[in-house]
């Protein structure tokens, strides 16, 4: 890995705080092999968010998609969200409107391998607004979707830190991310920080 932007690297786990992952695939959805699927089996109680329909990206409906998911979960949230996901993702956070109480119990999202919105401009107008909740994007210098560059940029217009893979591809399947700890890890270091433990260590450590 060659590069990492302000993250802490600790974690303790899902199992021993009430956080619900969600994963939010991209186009086509993720198959059974994917990292997202893998991550959800290895995550007890995990949901994803399902499209009506997998080959058709379109912001407004997808990420409606993504709230509504959000909004059937009793208690905190942390997001797995892969390529067109993580705009998906983006877009119900930032345009949260009548959903936002439900929103605001979203407490860290992983973006990885976003899609360029450039790319998926016929899905509907994208704009990346800052986000108000922890968050990480993993980007690659190989990601066929996305320029390393614009994903660092974009990752500065979420107000999210930044993991660059290096020649990780579309880190999906294709590109050899199956079963893949070190997501398990983001998510896992994500749910501790909004765990009763870790604000107690924050304010021993700083007072």
């Amino acid at each position: 890995m060659s590069e990492r932007s302000a993250w802490n690297a600790r974690g303790t786990g899902l199992s021993s705080s009430p956080v619900t992952l969600v994963t939010v695939p991209g186009l086509y959805g993720s198959e059974d092999a994917h990292w997202q699927s893998w991550l959800e089996r290895e995550m007890p109680g995990a949901r994803r968010v399902e499209q009506r329909d997998w080959d058709a990206p379109n912001l407004a409906t997808w990420s409606d998609a993504v709230r509504d998911v959000i909004a059937s979960v009793d208690g905190p949230v942390v997001l797995a969200a892969h390529s067109f996901g993580c705009l998906a993702t983006a877009h119900a956070l930032s345009h949260a409107g009548a959903f936002h109480a439900h929103v605001a119990s979203v407490k860290g999202v992983l973006f990885v391998a976003p899609a360029s919105p450039a790319k998926f401009r016929f899905a509907g107008a994208f704009s990346a607004r800052r986000l108000d909740t922890l968050s990480l994007v993993v980007g690659s210098e190989t990601d066929p979707w996305m320029p390393l560059d614009e994903a660092r940029t974009l990752a500065q217009r979420w107000n999210s830190a930044f993991v660059n893979l290096g020649n990780a591809g579309h880190i999906n399947t294709s590109a050899g991310f199956g079963p893949w700890p070190l997501a398990k890890h983001f998510v896992e270091t994500l749910a501790r920080r909004v765990s009763s433990e870790y604000e107690e260590e924050e304010q021993r450590a700083y007072g």
